[in-house]
């Protein structure tokens, strides 16, 4: 997966690469933005992993991540299926 940065530092990713590490078609997956139910977070490594960056993408229950090198490529990537929080 190719990830860009944009002049203030923002990743930008390839939806359409998202939307197959989803299983999804790219319309399915546009849809998903566009209803607000695609979440991205971006950690930034601390210490020894000072340089390196943790993207995550969240749909519904499946959340992909990304650990980027100091050079901004894939180290590795992952997608995990989040269990649901049962009731108290």
């Amino acid at each position: 997966m190719y990830i860009e940065r944009n002049q203030s530092g923002d990743f930008i990713l390839e939806s359409s690469e998202l939307a197959e590490r989803f299983g999804l078609s790219s319309d399915e997956f546009r849809q998903h933005l566009r209803r607000g139910s695609v979440m991205s977070m971006v950690e930034r490594g601390e210490a020894e992993d000072a340089g390196t960056c943790r993207l995550s993408v969240r749909l519904g229950n499946r959340m992909w991540r990304a650990i980027l090198d100091d050079q901004g490529r894939v180290a590795s990537e992952e997608m995990t299926i989040l269990r649901s929080r049962g009731r108290p």
